[in-house]
């Protein structure tokens, strides 16, 4: 095994992997240093005015907000330490004697391209199945502590529930669970079949089902129709309260499997929302290819000495790092408001980035 190690990684691809994780790792870590400090800063009356325990803030605030945070900036860390030690290797006068000495500059990248796949292999893990984890512990701690004066109704609520039923609700209130002026309406193709409506429903979380209060059930029978009035009727219906949820942020909390699930019930339902659902679950499979794509740009514009030391290359860095992340948003933009495919959104910038990475590899110095 180390035999076979050894035969795919030398001692001057050791070199390189030990420079860009570790250049990375203390960049990373710098970064989170510096996002504490200030979040403590404007924050901290916030966690006094609200009584937030210290063990909640640490383990439930900041545990949930560092990944969130560390996962978007992961792009700007990566493309930064690559550019940070590669310039400065080249600037050392490092890269021109491994170039001369017969290895290839693809053969060059190999170290890039295995630091590269794990930092992904990490980003994948981390946006599919442990984001979601901290992003709830966020939301939890900011509903409990911070958004307590939020007003908890949500208004003008459709929704389909199958193939020929559909819902609809004036208002609905979280924190009693209780909805206003509901509406459920059967049809048969365009035909109406039957309409309840009840000035209040209300969710049992024990039995996990419906209380419709004061109901009136009008069924349509052809020319026929017949009215049934009632005080309270329980019944199971394929909606939960967290269907309205009020906070935005709900999606980017969901479990990969529950997104998915919910996907499909929206693909029915048609709340508005699932744009921004296929976002989210698209963005957690597409996001983390900015490893290779960035640190392909990064190595192609550091690799060559220039006067000025690093600055020079590094400012460029700077420039096309922030440069990704505004087209990227642009996309997301464009996705919710113009009708662009999700699908194609969240690849807009690895694709317009990657083909910038391959114009420079082409344009580097052999």
């Amino acid at each position: 095994m180390q035999t076979l190690l050894n035969r795919w990684i030398k001692v001057i691809d050791w070199y390189i992997i030990r420079k860009y994780l570790g250049t990375f790792s203390f960049t990373l870590g710098l970064f989170l240093v510096i996002i504490v400090v200030f979040d403590v800063s404007e924050h901290l009356d916030d966690f006094l005015k609200y009584h937030a325990p210290l063990s909640a803030v640490i383990f439930q605030y900041y545990a949930g907000y560092l990944p969130f945070y560390a996962n978007i900036l992961l792009p700007l860390i990566n493309f930064l330490a690559v550019i940070f030690f590669t310039a400065k290797m080249a600037n050392q006068t490092e890269i021109v004697p491994i170039l001369s000495g017969k290895m290839s500059f693809n053969r060059f990248l190999w170290p890039y391209f295995l630091s590269s796949s794990l930092i992904f292999i990490c980003f994948l893990f981390a946006n599919i199945y442990l984001i979601p984890y901290t992003n709830k512990l966020d939301i939890d701690f900011e509903n409990t502590y911070f958004n307590r004066d939020e007003d908890p109704t949500k208004r003008e609520l459709h929704m389909q529930l199958d193939k020929h039923t559909f819902i609809y609700l004036q208002s609905y209130d979280e924190t009693i669970k209780t909805g206003y002026n509901f509406i459920l309406e059967k049809y048969n193709g365009d035909e109406l079949k039957m309409k309840l409506t009840a000035p209040t429903i209300v969710y049992d979380s024990l039995k996990k089902s419906w209380s419709i209060m004061n109901y009136s059930t009008r069924y349509v029978n052809g020319m026929k129709e017949g009215i049934n009035k009632g005080i309270k009727k329980d019944t199971t219906l394929d909606m939960r309260p967290s269907d309205f949820e009020a906070h935005v942020n709900i999606y980017k909390a969901m479990s990969t499997s529950e997104l998915s699930k919910n996907i499909e019930k929206e693909k029915l339902r048609g709340t508005g929302t699932l744009t921004i659902m296929l976002l989210e679950k698209y963005r957690r499979f597409v996001y983390p290819l900015s490893a290779y794509v960035l640190a392909l740009i990064g190595v192609s514009i550091s690799s060559r000495k220039v006067r000025g030391g690093i600055g020079l290359p590094l400012g460029i860095g700077i420039f096309l790092c922030f440069t990704y992340i505004v087209v990227d948003r642009f996309a997301n933009v464009f996705s919710l408001n113009a009708g662009l495919p999700p699908i194609i959104a969240v690849f807009i910038p690895n694709i317009l980035f990657g083909l910038l990475g391959y114009y420079l590899l082409y344009k580097a110095p052999k």
